[in-house]
């Protein structure tokens, strides 16, 4: 896929206020400083159209983007993020949820990880949520560029070990790097096959 325009819609977080539902949508969520913001951007050609923040839990709106006049690209707010107050977690989980459940040209979620990391029981957990609402998703493994080849070998295996103890399968996933420009044409080339999907193409065919 080549991205030949992308540019900001709206914020929000009232599923109701979204755009109309009549393109596919993609969703990215992972926990707070994933590298999300980082990410979007070398998606998207573009050094600043998701806003970089060395604080973590920066994003707290649905915020909507449209690629190429196609498809909207969705930045949800992370997860995880301990620093916020217990109301503000309360809140943003409670219209995350909604628009994860409600929204009905969500075609798919990715789900991004810190390949870095240890299999986070946080991430475990909403991918099991997202699993038993039959949400589909991916996973991005991210930054890969900050360990070694073998380390990441290493992580990701132990990450699918982990997973197969109660998975029958391992989801779908691509590794990432935002400084390399690693699995950017492999997820764009992925949301393409997706936008041409049966699923994608009954969105577009809505009358509104």
């Amino acid at each position: 896929m080549i991205i030949k325009s992308s540019r900001f819609v709206m914020s929000n977080t009232d599923i109701k206020k979204c755009p109309k539902p009549d393109m596919p949508e993609y969703a990215f969520i992972g926990r707070s400083n994933v590298g999300k913001s980082s990410l979007i951007n070398m998606l998207t050609g573009r050094k600043s159209l998701a806003k970089i923040s060395g604080r973590p839990g920066k994003t707290r709106l649905i915020n909507h983007f449209i690629i190429n006049e196609e498809w909207y690209l969705v930045d949800l707010p992370g997860y995880g993020y301990a620093q916020a107050s217990k109301t503000d977690r309360k809140v943003w989980k409670g219209f995350v949820k909604d628009y994860l459940v409600k929204r009905d040209n969500l075609i798919c979620t990715f789900i991004l990880i810190d390949v870095r990391l240890k299999p986070q029981k946080i991430d475990l957990e909403f991918m099991m949520q997202m699993a038993l609402k039959s949400l589909p998703f991916v996973i991005i493994f991210t930054k890969s560029d900050k360990i070694s080849k073998v380390q990441l070998d290493k992580n990701v295996h132990d990450y699918k070990k982990r997973m197969l103890q109660e998975w029958e399968s391992m989801p779908l996933y691509f590794i990432s790097s935002a400084t390399k420009r690693k699995g950017r044409e492999e997820i764009l080339n992925y949301i393409e096959e997706l936008n041409n999907s049966p699923a994608a193409q009954k969105i577009k065919a809505r009358i509104y």
